[in-house]
């Protein structure tokens, strides 16, 4: 039995079930393959990061994560009106996720609000922003890092 503890420098293979205020469950690997990352690759936010510090194989935690630390605050400023002639194709409706292009080139989800004869309201926000979640975490393995 290793005595490794999850810390800068390990990679990390768990099982985890994401869930929102009200028990619904919103990602999991439990009916999959763990998911395995390394500490401070950016796979997981630091928000779901940061509790499993010091944890190590065979640990488990149910840990409340706010949306500070998950994915952030709704920002208002995340909803945007785009001129209803800019969309082509399929029809629209209320709740569509479609694809955008941002600045850079990347692609950007957003939630499709709200439709007039001349704009569409996106929600550019994460789904999950200012939600509350609860993390549940079993850790199977926690080892350094090794370069293949």
């Amino acid at each position: 039995m290793s005595d490794y503890r999850i810390g800068d420098g390990m990679e990390v293979t768990l099982h985890f079930t994401l869930k929102l205020e009200d028990g619904t469950v919103v990602d999991s690997t439990r009916d999959k393959q763990p998911a395995t990352f390394q500490v401070g690759d950016g796979n997981l936010p630091p928000g779901f990061e940061a509790p499993l510090a010091g944890l190590a194989k065979g640990d488990t935690g149910s840990y409340e994560i706010s949306p500070e630390h998950a994915f952030g605050q709704h920002n208002p400023q995340n909803m945007q009106k785009i001129p209803r002639e800019s969309f082509e194709g399929p029809e629209l409706e209320e709740g569509l996720v479609m694809s955008f292009t941002d600045p850079n080139g990347g692609e950007l989800p957003g939630v499709i609000t709200e439709i007039d004869e001349k704009r569409v309201e996106v929600d550019f926000n994460h789904p999950l922003a200012g939600r509350t979640l609860t993390f549940d975490v079993e850790i199977i393995d926690v080892h350094p890092i090794t370069t293949h």
